[in-house]
């Protein structure tokens, strides 16, 4: 699955090295890439002349041509091969240290060579590895990485994986006595407002066989930097294992810092190796402070305090970029979600990257953290079967991402009970057993957190609404009755009758249907249940229902994370602020059944450029107790919020309002007094384009970072004109390059490679990456009869 090919090789050091610090050197920059397979292309020799020039992260997929003629489940593009390539450069000083390869990632399965030997692989690529290349390393010349990678069959994914190499990729430089691969485990076992008891395990590697006087210590640092704990214990003088987890006597911080949703306070571990009084190694690790509760009697606490999930469950696909794991384009996704007022998301269905469960850290967002989808070969890559997977998998997985405050629920599966062939052992239980044994190995790594697994809707013995006692006997999975967290995919009707039969279960709604709006939320007993993530609240690629829609598009915000009107209807809910927003009817709704539940959406925009003389139905979302809606000033009604109806409760719809150029207005009041307003007023024709910079004060200069730009076409006045239409250039110069450009529409057949896009409701967006050194960036933004747009930033 994910493994090394290399045996870790343990040797004396040079008086010379021994002390140096751990070091960690970035190979994600000049690598040379080419699409399809390449015979030779692992050969010291190989001449990639004339392979394209590329750096990390890549998804080579969302660069190729979008085809009708492909699986619109993995996005209406075809499978491929490819092959990346790299030369490096050692030192003398890195002679007598170990010289590690670390992966994080590479999509869907991959094999890596260096110096043309075999290293290591992964048959799973959303988990990574780390291969000791130590003795194949060259000190007289260019070493080679080469790296194969393939996206597999169209069969071997239901949703759009992308391929290459899509997460970072690092040469670690360490001392052969050092902390193992993920090897600093950091719990608070006790917390009160006084002290919170702060538990460390260290593995070390590196003792077997030899003679050492080996001492760990821990130092933990507050929020701002100050020192406020220390521990400290020595290693074993003799073993026998490889690794050897060492746990170091308790120690205390004083007054700590939670971390929560409200405030995501992160405390760091500096962990120290001294070997004979010399340094052998040093390690950060990030935590927080909080504590974690779950109960059939109130759901879940956060710090002791109810906390109900209101999230998304969603592919790990960001947009134009494709898979590739840009920080940027992650912390704009959180933003997004908690200004809408969300707090969670469920990895739907397979580990996410490092950087996104270290920025849920920072955003204080809640993860559901989730290993697989079913238990089957056709499903987890296809290369190696299940068996040959989950005994890896589980140990990579959770040792990368125990230490994250954000990570609250780790879920084992998907979707299991509905093929024997799909709950990965032969138990005849539908994974019942199966379960059991994965739990036991997670729990190993992490006693600390619950585990789930995330269940169709079907009913016990795999009765599904093809079955004609469907909703005669409302029996719950029987997995679902012996997980410690109850996780059902849609179904929020059923939970009672399931409880009638399960009563000690405690029920988190894994997936909810986006078409419900906010029944399934108003539909929970959130008092004592955990909480729910909407399916594709966000447009991702694949899972497509027909061409031209590239992927998942019954969502409340579009894949450049433009939200559309029901977005706001959410946000009534997860949200205390007041709110009334306007959406108006352009067409007829359109359903499709999926999953065994109806989904879909009716599509409604928020503009008032409308025909003359015709009648629309307006939707007014708003938490507020009741709206009065005019047309030019002009009211016509007011209407109570229905807060009886789930299926109505915060919506009110406006059959036939008449159109008239101007302004439709609604107001919200509680009590009679007005709390919240929204106003759509006509446009005049577009004369120009608008510019709006996401993050012009924090662009970094690392040749990682992002800046989103957008373009608006503009009135006079403006305000954006939805119906604009033409094309828009971007040009760039300075230090950063466009890598694409985007419209949001799902449905459109340009690529996102290129500097031109057409404006879709009024709207264009250019996606820049910083270069590695400082300066300015000019970006300007053209379109024909418009005024341009343009600034000047800077990186730093």
């Amino acid at each position: 699955m994910l493994s090394s090919c290399m045996a870790v090789v343990v040797g004396a050091q040079s008086p010379a090295t021994q002390g140096l610090p751990r070091e960690e050197i970035s190979l994600n920059f000049g690598w040379k890439f080419q699409l399809g397979n390449a015979d030779g292309a692992k050969s010291i020799a190989f001449d990639d002349s004339g392979w394209r020039d590329i750096d990390l992260p890549h998804d080579f997929q969302i660069e190729m041509p979008w085809d009708k003629t492909a699986r619109g489940n993995r996005g209406f593009k075809q499978m491929s091969d490819a092959w990346y390539r790299k030369t490096f450069e050692a030192t003398p000083e890195w002679k007598g240290r170990r010289i590690l390869l670390d992966v994080e990632g590479i999509m869907y399965v991959g094999d890596v060579y260096v110096n043309e030997k075999l290293v290591g692989k992964t048959d799973y690529g959303y988990l990574g590895f780390e291969a000791d290349i130590t003795q194949l390393v060259s000190y007289g010349g260019a070493n080679v990485v080469a790296v194969y990678c393939s996206t597999q069959k169209d069969e071997n994914s239901r949703w759009y994986t992308g391929g290459g190499l899509y997460r970072e990729v690092h040469l670690v430089l360490k001392d052969s006595i050092s902390v193992a691969r993920n090897g600093v485990f950091v719990t608070t076992p006790k917390i009160t407002d006084g002290n919170a008891e702060v538990s460390v395990q260290v593995e070390v590697e590196g003792l077997r066989g030899r003679k050492h006087n080996v001492s760990i210590e821990a130092k933990i640092f507050a929020p701002d930097g100050t020192l406020v704990g220390q521990s400290s214990a020595a290693a074993p003088a003799k073993t026998k294992k490889q690794t050897e987890e060492v746990l170091l006597p308790p120690l205390s911080i004083p007054s700590p810092q939670r971390w929560s949703c409200e405030t995501p306070h992160l405390y760091t571990a500096e962990i120290t190796l001294v070997n004979n009084g010399k340094i052998a190694d040093k390690v950060t690790e990030q935590f927080g402070v909080r504590t974690l509760e779950y109960s059939k009697e109130f759901g879940f606490k956060l710090n002791g305090k109810k906390v109900f999930l209101k999230g998304v469950a969603n592919h790990h696909d960001l947009g134009a970029v494709g898979v590739a794991a840009y920080d940027r384009a992650i912390e704009r996704y959180f933003k997004r979600l908690k200004e809408f007022g969300y707090n969670h998301v469920r990895t739907s269905h397979n580990p996410y990257s490092k950087s996104f469960l270290r920025l849920a850290d920072k955003h204080g967002v809640l993860i559901t953290d989730e290993l697989f989808d079913k238990w089957s070969r056709q499903y987890t890559g296809g290369r190696a079967s299940f068996a040959e997977l989950w005994y890896k998998a589980v140990p990579e997985w959770v040792k990368r991402d125990r230490n994250h405050p954000s990570v609250i629920l780790w879920s084992l599966g998907n979707e299991l009970q509905i093929a024997e062939d799909w709950t990965g052992f032969p138990t005849g239980d539908w994974g019942v057993t199966g379960y059991r044994i994965l739990n036991v190995l997670l729990k190993r790594y992490d006693p600390t957190r619950p585990t789930t697994v995330a269940m169709f809707p079907a009913r016990a013995n795999a009765v599904t609404k093809e079955d004609p006692d469907f909703n005669v006997n409302v029996v719950p999975p029987e997995l679902a009755t012996i997980t410690e967290i109850a996780s059902f995919n849609y179904r929020y009707m059923s939970y009672p009758d399931y409880l009638k039969h399960a009563p000690n279960m405690i029920i988190y709604q894994s997936e909810a249907t986006s078409n419900e709006l906010l029944a399934p939320y108003f539909g929970m007993d959130r008092a004592r249940m955990v909480g729910l993530a909407y399916w594709g609240a966000m447009e991702y690629w694949g899972e497509s229902y027909g061409y031209p829609r590239k992927g998942w598009a019954y969502s409340f915000f579009n894949h450049a994370l433009e939200p559309f009107p029901q977005a706001y209807l959410i946000k009534t809910a997860f949200s205390d602020e007041p709110l009334v927003r306007i959406g108006v009817t352009d067409e007829k709704s359109e359903t499709k059944e999926w999953n065994d539940i109806i989904v879909g959406k009716i599509p409604i925009s928020s503009h008032w450029n409308r025909q003359e003389g015709k009648s629309y139905d307006v939707y007014t979302y708003t938490n507020a107790e009741e709206v009065e809606l005019l047309v030019n000033g002009k009211s016509i009604g007011v209407k109570k919020n229905d807060t009886t109806d789930i299926t109505k409760r915060n919506i009110i719809l406006w059959e036939k309002a008449p159109y008239r150029a101007g302004a439709i207005t609604a107001v919200a009041r509680n009590a009679g007094k007005e709390v919240a307003r929204h106003t759509l007023e006509t446009t005049g024709k577009a004369v120009a384009l608008k510019m709006e910079v996401e993050n012009p004060a924090d662009w970094q200069a690392d040749g990682l970072d992002l800046q989103y730009v957008k373009v608006y076409a503009v009135d006079k006045h403006g305000r954006t004109v939805p119906a604009a239409t033409g094309e828009v250039t971007f040009e760039v110069s300075g230090a950063a390059r466009l890598i694409a450009v985007d419209n949001g529409d799902h449905s459109s057949d340009e690529l996102f490679a290129g500097n031109t896009r057409t404006l879709h409701n009024g709207f264009a967006m250019a996606i820049l990456r910083s270069s590695q050194a400082a300066g300015a960036v000019s970006i300007k933004a053209t379109a024909a009869g418009l005024k341009s747009a343009g600034a000047t930033l800077k990186t730093k």
